[in-house]
């Protein structure tokens, strides 16, 4: 049986920081800083990723893993500190983290699927609207427990990891990473 070729999950941390709930937001400020960077070069990766896709059929190796670091740092930060989810800090790109992230380089890619990616998505958008606007109130309420309980209730830890893991499942596919339809789940 072959492994799935995405898998994303956080371990649940036993006990949260009661006091890194008001600072993480500026903790994280030199990763947002490094990040936007790195964002105008992906954005150019990717344009150069769509015209190798579609001469030769392949995303090319070392930009694949590239933009895939990339995206992986983000979703560390945003593990860390839009969705409280863990209090260890995220490293800068590669490095140990609480987070399983892993993405099989796909050997071929639709040369067809990249004029229509951008079209196959909007539905997750909808979606996505909806269940971020669901989760911006969910994490007001687990930061409200975590600041008295210290530990994040396991309902909306679970809701959480699944909005992230969605969300990043539909980042990859939109960022040609992948031609694996993200499914319309939070699993």
């Amino acid at each position: 049986m072959q492994s799935p070729s995405f898998v994303f999950d956080v371990q649940y941390p036993p006990r949260l920081s009661r006091l890194l709930l008001f600072v993480k937001w500026l903790l994280v400020i030199p990763h947002l800083f490094v990040l936007w960077l790195l964002g105008f070069v992906v954005s150019a990766i990717t344009v150069v990723a769509w015209f190798a896709i579609l001469v030769t059929g392949r995303y090319p190796l070392g930009m694949w893993t590239f933009v895939v670091g990339v995206i992986q740092w983000m979703t560390r930060v945003n593990v860390y500190a839009t969705y409280y989810l863990r209090d260890d800090y995220p490293p800068f790109g590669e490095g140990p983290y609480p987070v399983d992230f892993r993405l099989r380089y796909p050997e071929r890619l639709s040369r067809l699927l990249i004029f229509v990616k951008w079209l196959l998505i909007i539905p997750h958008l909808l979606v996505l609207a909806v269940l971020g606007a669901v989760a911006g109130f969910t994490i007001l309420v687990s930061w409200i427990a975590i600041l008295i309980t210290g530990r994040y209730p396991q309902g909306l830890f679970h809701f959480h990891v699944g909005v992230l893991r969605w969300t990043t499942r539909v980042t990859l596919y939109a960022s040609l990473l992948t031609d694996d339809y993200p499914p319309f789940s939070l699993d």
